[in-house]
Formats: structure tokens, sequence, C-alpha cells
């Protein structure tokens, strides 16, 4: 099997989701899998969706980007005082349910988190580029080179005040951050927002972005695979 990159869209705690999409994907040593951030907060098991990846990077080549979840979860744990209670209205008292267990809540709770675990997220990038794509969380001004793109655009805009457009550099940009509530990928030809809202009832989705094949698991365990159509090119007429 050729080499792959492989995208994988926000997990929000979705670890049932990523163990069903990483079986059906199978990557292998050759692969890249690109992370699209957001491994925290909301869905049930954000311990083992930690895990999990880290688990992974020993497996393929994992490019992890970092998320405005993932970095609120950094946020807190420097300064809890002012970043802590923002966070667990965002979905942190589910992330420290998962390291919890069965134990009472308790404002120390944030201790729980490993530090491998922080280690994981203090290594996520900002963004990834290749000759042909550019991975972000969020969004990214077009006209900027992605090393002079603003932190809190490639982490917190989001596509519902606008989708930004081609990129200067004419690569394909895939994003996640703006949740699809219906499931389905937005596909725009320039840009390609893979976060189909797992946690929220709907499916974690991984794209070969070459081949622009498609995996989508649930937290159900149910899987479906399909092949994005090729974007219709615009020729010239007489």
């Amino acid at each position: 099997m050729a080499a792959r990159t492989l995208a994988i869209g926000d997990i929000h705690g979705c670890a049932r989701a990523l163990e069903r999409l990483l079986d059906a994907v199978a990557p292998t040593a050759d692969d890249v899998v690109v992370t699209l951030g957001d491994y925290v907060n909301r869905g049930p098991d954000t311990r083992g969706v930690i895990d999990r990846l880290i688990t992974l990077e020993g497996q393929c080549t994992l490019i992890p980007l970092l998320g405005n979840h993932d970095q609120m979860l950094l946020d807190a744990k420097e300064n809890r005082a002012q970043a802590l209670a923002i966070w667990i209205k965002m979905g942190g008292d589910a992330t420290l349910a998962s390291y919890r267990g069965d134990r009472p809540a308790s404002p120390r709770d944030l201790a729980l988190v490993p530090e491998a675990h922080l280690a994981f997220l203090e290594r996520c990038r900002p963004y990834y580029e290749t000759d042909t794509h550019i991975f972000v969380h969020a969004k990214y001004k077009p006209d900027l080179p992605m090393a002079k793109q603003p932190d809190w655009l490639l982490r917190w805009e989001t596509l519902r005040d606008g989708a930004p457009g081609p990129h200067s550099s004419g690569k394909t940009v895939i994003t996640g951050h703006s949740s699809q509530k219906s499931g389905e990928i937005l596909d725009l030809g320039h840009l390609i927002c893979i976060d189909t809202y797992c946690y929220g009832g709907g499916w974690l989705t991984a794209l070969d972005v070459d081949a622009r094949h498609v995996w989508q698991a649930n937290e159900q365990g149910d899987l479906r695979t399909f092949t994005l159509e090729p974007m219709p090119t615009t020729t010239g007429s007489d």
C-alpha cells in the first residue's frame, strides 16, 4: 500500500469512535496522520482519546494540531484562577470526569491529568503544510503565509462567520472546529471541513486527502465509508 496522508477531525473525547475509525483506516508506519485538534472536552472519554493518540505516535507519523479546547486546558493548568471556570463551561467537566472516574468531584481534579497527557498537548502544532495541502484547526487568512497566521485565527475563528477564500499558495485547506451538525463533510473545493459533530451524535471523520476517501465512525460503533466526488473543473468558453 502506498503511503497516505490522512486527516482526522475533532475527536472531543469520543474514544470509542476513534478506536473504531482507526481499526477501519489501519494506519501503517508509512502513513502520515494529521489530527486537527480538540481532543478534549464534551465527549465521555478524553483520557482514552489521548492515551490512544500517544499509542498511535508509535504506529505511524502522527502530526497532532492544537485546538482551542486543548489550549484552554493548558491555560487552565497554568492559571487556574482565570481560566478554569471558562474551560469547565466549555465541556471541561466531562474531561475531568474521565480522569476522576468514580471519585467525588474536587477542585483538585485538574491535578489528575497525567503529565504525559499535558506533554502531548504541549507538543501539538499550530498547523501543518505539505506540497499540496494545509491543515489547520479553525481558519486562516488567505493572503498570509502559514508561518505568519495569528494563533487566534488558527484556533478560534469559526466558518460560521464566513469561509475564507482560497489560500494564496493554491493548496487545499483541511480544517475542523466548525462542527457540521448534519454529519456531512463541508467541501468547498479549496477548503474541506471534517468536523462532523461526533460528540453531539454525528460522526468522527478520517479523510485520505489525496484519494479523497472517507471513513466515518460514531460512538455507537457504526462505520460508513465513501469517496468525495471530485470538484468540477472550470473551463473557458468560446
